[in-house]
């Protein structure tokens, strides 16, 4: 379904199916014979009947085209799982890193399926606010729960649209503006408007205490590149239609191509942050997990930045 300013999902529609392919990769990294993350919780969040249609629909998108002809441009599984350890690798660091630094106040945006709050060892007294739709963030506190699985911190969710007064509901949730804050963007920028992109940096600025920590993913495909890869996507998938194969999930169709987007490391750097960008590729290199030649690069970069 094409995107709203103000449309709405659960965990097995729209933005929140993007959260079930993400979490496919987590778990199929996890099981493999040398993962470079653990995310035990992964499979049983992906699992549930609920989910079935979603697991099918992403099946369907992560298959090969058998007359081999569509110039790289169709969805491939090892390049997602490859990359999704990656990110997560990372991210991963950089909350341990700020936990050793001191920081006890944690907001995971547009949270998903992430586990963090579970999976992570968190030192005594830390809390993890968790943002995202009420809808979403039930079905994973009601999955985990039915597992028997605990937080490994003060976990407190937080369930309101980022397109709406989040900085209230996060306060009320208990958020202290005052102390040092580790925030993380992961897996989100391009499912919010531009405008709601520069407000949502903006409210993380205001809502930073000194000593505060940002980790942002972003998407590094040019809107000509895009636009490109948009085209080759619609010839792909009128083949597959044209074989009677699922077309129905599409990551690139709940995308906001809106213009005017700010450079995460251009805008918290403007703002009085020294930040820092690292490429998912180099990131992959160094730990062994950089693309093969015939693929895809990694196009993305993962920016941190730190408040004085």
């Amino acid at each position: 379904m094409p995107r709203s300013l103000d449309d709405s999902w659960d965990i097995a529609t729209s933005v929140g199916a993007t959260a079930v392919m993400v979490a496919l990769a987590r778990a199929a990294e996890t099981s493999s014979d040398s993962p470079l993350i653990r995310d035990q919780f992964a499979e049983p969040l992906v699992s549930t009947p609920e989910l079935a249609g979603v697991r099918e629909q992403v099946a369907a998108w992560w298959a090969g085209e058998p007359d081999d002809d569509s110039g790289g441009y169709a969805p491939d599984p090892n390049h997602m799982i490859n990359y999704q350890a990656v990110r997560t690798h990372f991210f991963d660091a950089y909350f341990a890193d700020a936990v050793t630094a001191g920081i006890r106040q944690v907001v995971l945006v547009a949270a998903g399926l992430d586990s963090r709050a579970y999976r992570l060892d968190w030192p005594a007294g830390t809390v993890v606010y968790e943002i995202d739709l009420p809808k979403v963030l039930e079905y994973k506190t009601e999955t985990l729960a039915s597992h028997g699985a605990e937080p490994t911190a003060d976990r407190r969710p937080v369930p309101v649209d980022l397109r709406h007064d989040w900085p209230k509901a996060l306060r009320d949730a208990g958020f202290d503006a005052d102390r040092p804050t580790a925030w993380l963007a992961e897996g989100l920028l391009p499912f919010l408007p531009a405008a709601a992109q520069e407000a949502l940096f903006a409210s993380i600025d205001a809502l930073s205490g000194p000593g505060s920590r940002v980790a942002v993913e972003n998407f590094g495909v040019d809107e000509e590149k895009r636009r490109e890869a948009e085209q080759r996507w619609q010839e792909l998938r009128a083949k597959r239609e044209a074989r009677g194969q699922d077309t129905s999930f599409n990551p690139f169709d709940l995308w906001f191509s809106d213009e005017g987007r700010p450079d995460c490391a251009e805008w918290f750097g403007a703002h009085g942050w020294t930040t820092s960008a690292v490429s998912a590729r180099e990131e992959g290199e160094r730990l062994g997990r950089a693309p093969q030649p015939e693929d895809r690069p990694f196009a993305n970069s993962f920016v941190t930045a730190s408040k004085p």
